[in-house]
């Protein structure tokens, strides 16, 4: 225990060394927000810095221009760890603000905290490097700048390509209201764009000779609303008409497009919906003499959890500590309370943990590990890489409880001290969790016995068909 106590002190110290660079890397990037595929900024800022560090940098790794993997020493153990630096469109905001005030119109921010991500997980590399370099101890430490989570599965892809393959263990966190170690099982997702294609006509000398893709696409709508009240209670279906034909009403509209999300607790339910979908579909361009083509655009798998993993964390973060938040942190995150959150924003952020943390200011405790696993209705990419190697993530509170994910005020405190506090926590924790892997390889025996029972020895099947790209879903930041 003294040895363990060591390494952890000796982890705590390297990143408490190194914090202040990384805590201005994650500003650097929360500056300039790029939307999925597309972070050559923030992918070139951390490549840099771990340049410095003494990193071998793979470029464009499985094809993408803005995904890479930063490398340190030789031979197994491989240790993962996963940072992302994407952005969501029109949530740029200015920093420090009690009221929505955007950067400018239109402007991309990051409104779910992936610059704290990817700094505190490069951070998190850092440290365990130079932990393995002074110590001299066998094993290989990999960061993985990883694109596109928000819109584009830049993990998927990446897992498609096998870059994940010959990892043993992987760690990732998430910043958010609360310390904890993640033991949600997020849903698997589909993306599909379905694209109407009818005829165009004058609609009111020649409406007859038309075939509205427009009609095509609201009719697929409402087939698939009368569907949601006989699917799984746990499944979603979202939807976004992204074309609509055009802006005269005089004209029938010859193209018209919409793009739907599915998801479910298990990949192959989510398959099954799509296909639903996908026969309402071709009904609504049945009456309506259209034809659709449908295309999925995106995919992630659920996540698997790793329970000796989380054991290993949970020691770690409790060991730490929670972030050391301090008078003005909470004096902002309380100002933010009472000019922009709700009560509703309040309880939505807490019910899933502990009801009583809805008179917290900030999260200032670590919750317990939780023994049983609760499903969570969004989707991440990290589901991909929990198919393929023992995964394990963490919660760290960077914002004020009540704070939503995907919203201004979660832009408005990303580049705040408090938010920095969380992350570096976040650091330390996979750092040392990993560290105890290295040292304690029987650790990471445990946890792929753990990870084969639950996959029953299946190996991992990409949920992106082979024919879509990367550069299918390339978007133009603004």
């Amino acid at each position: 225990m003294e040895n363990d106590a060591l390494s952890l002190n000796e982890i705590v110290q390297h990143i408490n060394a190194k914090a202040a660079d990384y805590c201005a890397l994650s500003d650097r990037i929360w500056e300039k927000p790029e939307l999925a595929f597309n972070e050559h900024f923030a992918a070139s800022e951390q490549i840099a810095m771990l340049e410095r560090e003494g990193f071998r940098i793979t470029s464009q790794v499985g094809g993408i221009a803005t995904a890479f993997v930063a490398e340190y020493g030789e031979g197994g153990p491989v240790i993962g760890i996963l940072g992302e630096y994407d952005a969501l469109p029109h949530l740029g905001q200015v920093s420090g603000k009690l009221q929505p005030e955007p950067t400018q119109k239109g402007a991309p921010g990051h409104g779910c905290g992936h610059n704290l991500l990817g700094a505190g997980s490069a951070l998190a590399a850092a440290a365990l490097k130079n932990a393995l370099a002074q110590e001299d101890i066998a094993g290989t430490v990999r960061y993985y700048g990883c694109p596109a989570e928000e819109a584009g599965g830049g993990k998927t892809f990446m897992a498609r390509a096998g870059v994940f393959d010959d990892l043993d263990v992987a760690f990732c966190w998430h910043p958010y209201v609360v310390n904890e170690v993640m033991n949600t099982a997020d849903n698997a997702a589909i993306g599909a764009r379905f694209r109407f294609t009818g005829r165009a006509a004058h609609a009111a000398t020649d409406p007859h000779l038309g075939r509205s893709a427009l009609d095509a696409v609201e009719l697929m709508n409402v087939g698939v609303n009368y569907m949601r009240e006989h699917m799984p209670v746990h499944a979603r279906v979202h939807y976004a008409i992204t074309n609509a034909g055009g802006e005269a009403p005089n004209v029938v509209q010859a193209f018209a497009e919409s793009v739907y999300s599915i998801r479910s607790p298990q990949l192959r339910d989510a398959e099954r919906l799509l296909a639903r979908v996908s026969k309402i579909a071709e009904a609504a361009a049945m009456m309506t003499e259209t034809s659709v083509n449908v295309r999925i655009v995106e995919a992630c798998s659920n996540v698997l959890n790793n329970r000796v993993l989380q054991g290993v964390m949970y020691e770690n973060m409790r060991r730490i500590g929670p972030p050391p938040f301090e008078t003005d942190d909470y004096k902002f995150a309380r100002e933010l309370r009472k000019a922009a959150l709700t009560d509703d924003d309040i309880l939505a952020t807490v019910e899933p943990f502990d009801i009583s943390l809805k008179d917290k200011i900030l999260h200032d405790e670590l919750l317990p590990l939780s023994s049983g696993e609760q499903l969570a209705m969004g989707s991440t990419d990290v589901g991909d890489v929990s198919w393929i190697v023992p995964t394990v993530q963490c919660f760290a509170a960077c914002f004020a409880i009540g704070t939503m994910f995907h919203s201004w005020q979660m832009v408005t405190q990303g580049n705040l001290p408090a938010a920095h506090k969380g992350m570096v926590l976040a650091a330390k924790a996979m750092a040392t969790s990993a560290a105890d892997c290295l040292r304690n390889p029987e650790i990471i025996t445990r946890a792929k016995a753990e990870l084969r029972r639950r996959t029953g020895g299946h190996p991992y099947s990409c949920p992106i068909p082979p024919e879509v790209t990367p550069d299918d879903l390339r978007t133009k930041s603004t």
